[in-house]
């Protein structure tokens, strides 16, 4: 009995804490509102606003997507329409002899199509710009930790990374929404990537893949000092939806209606 209390109230403090709940099925609930984004809008000055919405808690696995394909084998490498995924989809990803460790690995190398398919495959959705960009400004402690020096110079260490070697294990520390793996894993599509444009003094010679793309676009962008944030936005506006990078993997988002809060 004292137990099961001792459980009840540590359950309602994590859920208060960050206004976040953890869904059993993996999802984090998010609570919307209004905040920079690195994006200007000429109208807005570059505040966007989020309504609440639920997150995947970590980007979804090799594990989980070679399920997925199982189910639906249009899907598998050989099988899926060129319209749909280029040649490098699913490159040197294999569901046969997948240890348990490389299960839990992020997929990458996987087509927006092909993300946005296996989304709809657990009632959900890419999340938008805005949503992915909301969440991956919490640390640990803040909603938004972007105006720290030391989180920023963190977060950008992970550019460092070898772009050849195996991405980490999910399940890293989480921020305080609940949600882990946003920085230092694989960079992520957004429902909303080809309506990222970006200025040709904003783009840097090594994206995921070196950035071998070349974004196209034109408009602002702020907080030009939160350089990390804004490769993103550099290797996203230069992607087809059928591409794929070694390094590009996805996590899934759900809008939540008002009659769910």
């Amino acid at each position: 009995m004292k137990l099961a209390l001792a459980l009840t109230v540590i359950a309602s403090l994590v859920t208060t804490a960050g206004s976040v709940a953890a869904a059993p099925d993996g999802y984090a609930d998010v609570r919307g509102g209004s905040f920079r984004s690195v994006i200007a809008g000429d109208a807005s000055g570059g505040v966007a606003t989020v309504e609440d919405f639920s997150i995947r808690v970590t980007p979804v696995t090799r594990g989980e997507f070679f399920d997925f394909i199982r189910r639906h084998p249009q899907w598998q490498r050989g099988q899926v329409a060129t319209t749909l995924a280029d040649d490098g989809y699913l490159s040197g990803l294999s569901a046969d002899g997948l240890s348990s460790e490389d299960a839990r690995r992020p997929v990458t190398s996987v087509s927006w199509f092909a993300a946005e398919a296996f989304c709809e495959s657990e009632h959900a959705r890419l999340p938008t710009w805005n949503e992915w960009e909301y969440v991956a400004a919490a640390d640990e402690t803040r909603a938004d930790a972007r105006d720290d020096a030391q989180w920023r110079a963190r977060i950008l260490s992970w550019y460092a990374r070898p772009a050849n070697v195996s991405p980490p294990i999910v399940g890293g520390g989480a921020n305080v929404y609940g949600v882990r793996d946003l920085h230092g894993v694989v960079w992520e599509w957004v429902d909303d990537f080809n309506a990222l444009l970006v200025d040709a003094d904003s783009r840097s010679g090594t994206d995921a893949d070196k950035l071998k793309f070349c974004g196209a676009g034109t408009t602002n962008l702020k907080e030009r000092e939160n350089y990390a944030i804004l490769m993103r936005v550099a290797l996203l506006s230069s992607l087809r939806a059928r591409d794929s990078t070694p390094s590009l993997g996805f996590r899934c988002a759900r809008s939540r209606s008002k009659d769910s809060k």
